[in-house]
């Protein structure tokens, strides 16, 4: 096994991939220290307020003098970002060659789209009802046979003492869960009092098959729990009909998002996966990347990508205006990465969105889309939203996303709404975390596989995923979501 990676000849700097002892030689340079896995050790002398470059990119700048075979940390460079910025559009657009679809036995729904799963979604309109919502997935399970997978509810704490952006978030949020093709049929339970009144939801829904979605006000009838059996039978009815078929790769929309992020993220998890949005893409299918703050810093690696002028200004408008959300808060934009990031070795921001990005492949960007708007643009699609776990998984299940596709270098047990596959970047965790772990990628650290091979064995079990294959967080029940916050409660 190698005992660092110097990822781009421009580079300044190593990344150990297992934990070094001082006085290993790497390409001439001696370790002047221990360093732990997934950090950096310089290759050439870097002065103070020299660039300390990785992935190509500038990551920061040296805050002192760095010699080559130190450490390279937290304790002596920092990062070059401050606000917002101006871009100009310098288009360099690879388009992977096209390939024959491969196929997953979905469900094919009566607007033509694919589902994964056929379950029974309970949507909460507002917190008050969660208990019921709960009580009524666990005193209904029996509703669970034939061609159905499954009944769930994704409680939240909105729907209501909200205003403006965030009432008008929460509404457009639910409305496109509602619409999301893994449910068969979805029960819409609301209390009758709260702000997110039945009249806007209908609106915000827009057309709806009445035998797919029903709507429940608990307190409009005397007994709640028997109005919604008699509903979700009607659900059971209509959703079980449908069954698995053969259908094209071509109808899959993946979601991809990191966290507990690690130094090997961007050279092993990441890569693999945008290897795998670039195969994706070929076979006519349809990517997603959000985390918009995890993008800063890094967008030398996305802007040119942008495959018109218009999209162009999409990224532009998205990045900046995330920043100036920071600003409007009194938030400095590279308040990241986070401790446990730091801990495995990812020092700044413009470090953590350049290993973060790598999961955006080659492709060209074909769509920016908004907070709860669903993709309509085959390809790579960039989302609006934050980089908090749950928060940018929920959007990516809203935007349509059959899974989510979660690198991680340090783990975590979570699910969301949509089959959500963990990849670890290392052996180690993946060995000691196999309750959570679905995809090892730590093979291409160890010199076992290259990232084409990952990628190719990563394709391979999304397949097994979209045909029914359960995920680790799956068959555990692990299913939430969270909504994007920004304003007052009332």
């Amino acid at each position: 096994m190698p005992d660092f990676i110097h990822i781009n000849p421009k580079d300044n700097v190593a990344v150990a991939l297992h934990p070094v002892k001082a006085g290993t030689v790497f390409q001439g340079v001696t370790a002047a220290e221990d360093i732990p896995q997934g950090h950096k050790m310089a290759l050439k002398p870097i002065e103070k307020d020299a660039q300390v470059v990785k992935y190509g990119f500038s990551i920061g700048h040296a805050v002192s003098n760095i010699a080559p075979g130190a450490w390279v940390h937290t304790h002596n460079m920092k990062t070059n970002l401050s606000g917002e910025e101006e871009y100009s559009y310098e288009p360099s657009l690879q388009y992977p060659q096209s390939r024959e679809p491969g196929s997953f036995m979905g469900y094919l729904r009566k607007d033509g789209r694919a589902g994964i799963r056929n379950e029974i979604w309970i949507i909460p309109t507002v917190g008050c009802v969660n208990d019921i919502a709960k009580a009524l997935v666990r005193e209904n399970q029996d509703l669970v046979q034939g061609s159905i997978d499954g009944l769930y509810t994704f409680t939240h704490p909105f729907g209501c003492s909200q205003t403006g952006a965030d009432h008008a978030q929460t509404r457009k949020l639910l409305a496109a869960l509602v619409r999301h093709p893994n449910a068969g049929a979805v029960l819409v339970l609301s209390l009758g009092c709260e702000n997110l009144t039945h009249e806007q939801f209908v609106e915000e829904l827009g057309d709806y098959d009445e035998d797919r979605v029903k709507f429940l006000t608990c307190q409009q009838v005397e007994d709640e729990f028997a109005a919604a059996r008699e509903l979700l039978e009607q659900c059971a009815a209509y959703a079980g009909q449908f069954k698995r078929e053969s259908l094209p790769a071509s109808k899959l929309v993946v979601g991809m998002k990191c966290g507990g992020s690690d130094g090997l993220s961007g050279i092993t998890a990441n890569p693999t996966v945008g290897r795998f949005s670039d195969m994706l893409v070929a076979q006519g299918g349809s990517t997603v990347l959000t985390e918009v703050p995890e993008m800063f810093g890094a967008e030398g690696f996305l802007m040119n990508r942008c495959v018109s002028q218009e999209v162009f200004h999409k990224a532009v408008n998205m990045i900046n205006g995330f920043k100036d959300y920071f600003i409007r808060h009194n938030e400095v934009v590279y308040e990241n990465p986070s401790p446990g990031n730091k801990a495995g070795g990812i020092t700044t921001l413009e470090d953590k969105s350049c290993g973060c990005v790598q999961k955006g492949g080659s492709a060209p960007i074909m769509d920016v889309i908004g907070y709860g708007e669903p993709v309509v643009t085959q390809g790579l699609n960039m989302l609006y939203g934050p980089g908090n776990d749950l928060v940018s998984s929920t959007a990516l299940t809203a935007a349509g996303a059959h899974m989510i596709l979660f690198t991680t270098g340090r783990g975590t047990p979570f699910g969301a709404p949509a089959p959500t596959v963990k990849i670890s970047t290392n052996t180690p965790l993946a060995k000691k975390k196999q309750g959570w772990i679905d995809f090892n990628a730590g093979v291409v650290a160890d010199g076992e596989q290259s990232i084409d091979q990952a990628a190719q064995a990563l394709m391979e079990l999304v397949l097994e995923v979209a045909s029914g294959k359960q995920t680790r967080s799956e068959e555990k029940g692990f299913r939430e979501i969270s909504i994007f916050k920004d304003g007052v409660v009332l």
